[in-house]
């Protein structure tokens, strides 16, 4: 198990286990077997990959991680081009899955299409691009209930971005969000469909619904959702009045030569982290010349030190005013690795016996240390000081299984310069 893997393990198990479980319990995340119970360690692998059209300034990277979930329910699409559509059009989408993956896979692999289908070869900018939006969810929801087996619980939030020349289109419904960066600030963020959102409360209300602990029916919740058809039985009522709905919200933003990035993300990512932090972290490693798709896997890595216990995606579009390497912010982050290396040196070297890879992290995180990347903080750095422990300890010639105060033999260890990742 990788060096950073144990430390996750160490330093929320499994006090967040149990709180979890008793979360499932409630919301009726269940299995035959019982609750939906986390993995005994996390899943850390990660298979980071991006792409980029030079000509017109575009780059994306994506990445996603398990994670304590026992099995990946997440799932997600880039299409740098569209058939049919003239250059510079571009389709992203991250889904997030409950009750199974299947609904999160087909929208990952056929959303696209009815995309495509409902903009034609001429799209009308921007009404017409928002209506197109709105009937590819519908029409792509229609035909997952086709195919979907009778009875089987499920489904999918889901987050799209659609770039065109002139605008940036954003349509979503459930809890999967999406952050634009604009002239260092956020400029936008979509909203969760939640069910005690005023809009979603009356729908729901008036298709015969009800809503306890926050949840529709105790149990679901969001609002909107590919599949989840148990909730879209109403009689006598269209699709996008139902007590779940997949009709998504849609926005239109014309596109601004101050654009820096859109990230998208399943909700994994946004319970660790606020949109203001997320984008200030993805900036300051943008910064230091990260590719888009190490940036989302470092992204990743930070919101599992952080407590996400979730499954966690997101898709890093970058714009041609993202910011560009810095000689100043380079040199800075390499002198705050090499100080965190030499403060893990010194608190091994001060003590009578080794300390354990966790104690040394919550340590350093209880120490005011300067130049911290923005955003992250000292979890951004949880690799760095994994792998600079890993070393001292392989040099002194230490085992590294020491019962249960012990930090594991480290397999590979995830940094910002060299992702390390596992099969």
């Amino acid at each position: 198990m990788a060096a950073f893997a144990r430390l996750l393990e160490r330093l929320f198990w499994p006090a967040r286990k149990e709180e979890e479980a008793m979360e499932e319990e409630e919301e009726g995340r269940t299995t035959p077997q019982g609750p939906q119970f986390l993995l005994d360690a996390p899943r850390c692998a990660q298979r980071p990959h991006g792409g980029a059209v030079a000509s017109w300034g575009l780059r994306f990277g994506a990445s996603a991680a398990q994670g304590w979930r026992a099995h990946m329910e997440d799932a997600h699409c880039a299409w740098l081009a569209l058939p049919g559509l003239p250059p510079g059009w571009a389709f992203f989408a991250v889904l997030d899955g409950h009750g199974g993956s299947r609904a999160a896979l087909f929208g990952a692999r056929h959303l696209p299409g009815h995309v495509l289908e409902a903009l034609g070869p001429a799209p009308d900018e921007p009404e017409g691009v928002c209506e197109a939006l709105r009937r590819a969810f519908l029409s792509a929801d229609a035909r997952l209930r086709a195919l979907w087996p009778r009875g089987q619980p499920g489904g999918s939030t889901a987050v799209a971005l659609l770039v065109s020349p002139r605008f940036l289109y954003l349509a979503h419904c459930g809890d999967s969000r999406a952050v634009l960066s604009r002239a260092g600030a956020v400029a936008f963020s979509t909203e969760d469909h939640r069910p005690l959102r005023p809009r979603e409360r009356e729908r729901i209300h008036d298709a015969g619904g009800t809503i306890r602990r926050r949840r529709l029916e105790g149990s679901l919740a969001v609002s909107r959702a590919l599949g989840d058809f148990a909730y879209k039985e109403a009689p006598g009522r269209p699709p996008e009045l139902q007590l779940v709905s997949a009709e998504p919200e849609v926005t239109a933003l014309a596109r601004r030569a101050e654009d820096e990035f859109m990230l998208l993300a399943s909700d994994g990512v946004w319970d660790a982290m606020s949109g203001a932090a997320l984008a200030e972290l993805v900036a300051s490693r943008l910064c230091l010349g990260l590719a888009p798709e190490l940036l989302c896997a470092q992204l990743l890595d930070t919101c599992l030190c952080k407590g996400s216990l979730d499954n966690m995606t997101c898709i890093l579009v970058c714009f041609p005013g993202a910011p560009r390497p810095c000689e100043e912010a380079i040199r800075k982050e390499q002198a705050l690795d090499a100080a965190l290396s030499r403060r893990v040196a010194e608190l091994c070297s001060s003590a009578q016996e080794t300390p354990s890879l966790n104690t040394v992290f919550r340590t350093l995180a209880s120490q005011d240390i300067p130049n911290l990347p923005p955003g992250g903080g000292i979890y951004c750095k949880a690799s760095v000081i994994a792998e600079a422990y890993s070393q001292l300890c392989q040099a002194s010639g230490e085992r590294w299984e020491k019962g249960q105060n012990g930090a594991g033999k480290p397999t590979g260890v995830h940094s910002s310069s060299a992702l390390d990742l596992e099969a």
